[in-house]
């Protein structure tokens, strides 16, 4: 019986997607450009991040406001059950002299008054403007900035973190269902041979234990072809996780062409300076330098105007009325003392901000070399596995000649057959590697 290529196709793709119980009519196809447009629409992780460079702008706004007058109003009310007395003494005041020779004192007998009225309110109004503090608030609000560009950076490098996970994931899916076309070209392969041994065993010419052997390689061939497809599912579920798509209608199309061409070494290192991570170690170099002027200007007195307007009633010794302007000073003379530690604290922040620098910057061109050298390396794989693939092509269609002539032997032609699909099978492996490499380039480069 000659194998039938389309049904074995038909009945591994069955296989494949079994688990997920879904038609092909039910599948949408999705290509890498829609599944890293999907991810940056869907992925909860990289929403988590826009929310916080939400915060962070909402952050300099609040800190904005201080900048302005603070005003404030109060009030209060008191009802008095008792009131106090206040009490004038008969002669207090001295005294004076009338017209018969005596004097008067003043008052003549002691005079009492209630103080005030059992039910008293005051309000008031004021306004308090710094100007000492104006200096640290300014730099505050540039830690503000400096945070908003860190929670972007944080967001771009999530964004191509997400991107790359796609990309491997997305290869290794392509390359494991072409690892799984080739086992089932072995299979069949497999199946042939056991056949036959099955037919020259009835005549005596092979071994049972020749028998043993072949199943034992289908059965293996079989197991392989399930773990390819359990591995398979898995690609797919991760995909689906980072692309918030319903993984069982989740299928791929084939690769889109890339005609990027392969720059010197040197163009990606210059390029490195995008990279999101380095730029996230020179933002919190230049926020440790903010922190050390802030520190600075900690030791500055809070100096500033107040203004404001004061309403009482049921007091009669004070004012009902006062408005006021004049100066607020307050100096806590320990942040002189302790600002100095707070100073060295930043100082050594900043030392370590530097050395972050540095060593990212360090991380990043070894990672550059790394993927440069996997991109040319991927490139010498792809032109042998080309001459193999052309190699294993001649040699089919040889026993296809062989066929057509009466002369082939049925083993041999699937043999061919597994050899040819196991060279193709490489050949794409290695062209996806290739593309693999280039995509981990553009992610150190920032994505340019």
């Amino acid at each position: 019986m000659k194998p039938n290529i389309t049904t074995t196709l038909l009945v591994l793709s069955i296989l494949f997607f079994g688990s997920f119980r879904l038609s092909a009519q039910s599948s949408r196809e999705y290509s890498l450009r829609q599944l890293v447009e999907a991810a940056k629409k869907n992925n909860r992780m990289l929403t988590i991040k826009d929310y916080q460079v939400q915060e962070k702008m909402s952050k300099l706004k609040e800190d904005e406001i201080k900048r302005y007058p603070t005003a404030t109003l109060d009030g209060s009310y008191q009802y008095n059950f008792t009131l106090p007395d206040f009490v004038i003494p008969a002669g207090t005041l001295g005294s004076v002299p009338t017209g018969n020779g005596t004097t008067q004192p003043l008052p003549a007998t002691d005079s009492k008054f209630r103080v005030g009225e059992k039910g008293m309110y005051a309000v008031g109004f004021g306004i308090y403007q710094p100007l000492t503090q104006q200096f640290k608030i300014n730099t505050g609000l540039a830690i503000d900035k400096t945070d908003i560009q860190l929670g972007q950076k944080e967001k771009e490098k999530a964004t191509l973190q997400v991107e790359l996970a796609i990309e491997q994931l997305y290869y290794a899916a392509m390359i494991t269902q072409k690892q799984t076309e080739s086992a089932g070209a072995k299979l069949e392969m497999t199946k042939a041979k056991l056949q036959d041994a099955e037919g020259t065993l009835a005549a005596g010419k092979t071994t049972v234990a020749n028998i043993s052997g072949l199943r034992a390689g289908v059965a293996y061939e079989k197991q392989h072809i399930l773990k390819l497809s359990m591995q398979l599912q898995d690609y797919l579920s991760d995909l689906s996780e980072l692309t918030n798509l319903d993984a069982g209608t989740l299928k791929l199309s084939e690769i889109e062409p890339d005609s990027t061409a392969l720059q010197p070494v040197d163009v990606y290192k210059r390029a490195a300076e995008k990279n999101p991570e380095i730029a996230i170690a020179r933002l919190n170099r230049e926020k440790a330098s903010l922190g050390i002027k802030a520190a600075s200007e900690s030791n500055l007195p809070d100096l500033g105007i107040i203004a404001g307007y004061n309403l009482q009633h049921g007091n009669p010794i004070l004012p009902g009325s006062s408005p006021y302007v004049g100066l607020s000073l307050r100096w806590n003379l320990q942040d002189l003392f302790s600002n100095r530690q707070v100073k060295n604290q930043r100082m050594f922040q900043l030392k370590q901000a530097e050395e972050s620098v540095a060593y990212i910057r360090q991380q990043v061109t070894s990672g550059i070399d790394k993927a440069w050298r996997k991109v040319k390396q991927s490139d010498v794989l792809i032109e042998t596995a080309k001459k193999l693939v052309s190699y294993r092509s001649d040699a089919l269609k040889e026993e296809q000649d062989k066929q057509v002539a009466g002369m082939d032997i049925k083993t041999t032609l699937l043999a061919r057959k597994s050899e040819l699909a196991e060279a193709e099978a490489e050949l794409y492996t290695a062209k996806l590697s290739n593309l693999l490499a280039l995509a981990e380039l553009r992610n150190l480069t920032g994505g340019k």
